[in-house]
């Protein structure tokens, strides 16, 4: 029989050394706990479902024992939640993306070209974007820009320079310390470069249904 040393070691392997035992026992039982009690199951019958005694599961549902991953996924079958689930409400480990000034990382961009810089500042890993930061530096004159279509919004805050930016069929002149928010479904660019350097900030937001894989600017 695994004794508790072994299953409190097995656990804390498992989710690593940041999570303390105690922590991820007091969150296990109050799971445990609540998914029985939405099933209207008595301890008796859920620990027999779980193959596990009775008293085992008073412990546990008490963070007074630390299950084995065996008995982690017998009491998540027996709670019909994944193993995941067990575990809601631990502190977890969240992305964070820091760019540094400067650092921002060079991008192949429809609209590239001599004098033009695309610069991406950061965005959070997943298999879709939500947000997407992009600084845009134009030093030379010259050269058609095309005009850009993406799901969501999209805001633009001038940093340095002049132009004028297309949105539907009208132009709008943006200054340094502008800003602009637009649909990214209506067709939008710079058409006029009027004073360089120019350099602005631009933030697309996009819906969480649509797939980021338009790029726009």
């Amino acid at each position: 029989m695994e004794s508790a040393t072994d299953a409190h070691g097995e656990l804390a392997g498992a989710l690593g050394p940041s999570v303390s035992t105690e922590e991820v026992c007091r969150v296990v039982g109050s799971r445990v706990r609540e998914f029985r009690r939405s099933l209207n199951m008595t301890m008796s019958a859920f620990a027999a479902g779980a193959e596990i005694s009775l008293g085992m599961l008073s412990k546990i549902e008490h963070g007074q024992s630390a299950p084995s991953l065996s008995t982690l996924v017998r009491l998540a079958a027996t709670a019909q939640v994944p193993v995941t689930a067990l575990f809601r409400g631990l502190d977890e480990e969240h992305d964070l993306v820091i760019v540094r000034a400067g650092e921002g990382h060079e991008i192949h961009h429809q609209g590239g070209g001599p004098g033009r810089l695309y610069q991406d500042l950061g965005t959070l890993r997943g298999p879709n974007r939500v947000i997407e930061p992009m600084i845009t530096t134009i030093t030379e004159p010259g050269g058609v820009f095309p005009l850009y279509q993406h799901p969501g919004v999209e805001f633009i805050h001038m940093l340095e320079g002049s132009l004028d930016y297309g949105y539907g069929g009208r132009a709008y002149r943006l200054d340094a310390g502008d800003t602009m928010q637009i649909h990214g479904e209506v067709a939008h660019g710079p058409v006029e470069l009027v004073e360089l350097p120019i350099r602005f900030i631009s933030i697309k937001v996009y819906p969480a249904t649509e797939p980021r894989t338009v790029a726009g600017g």
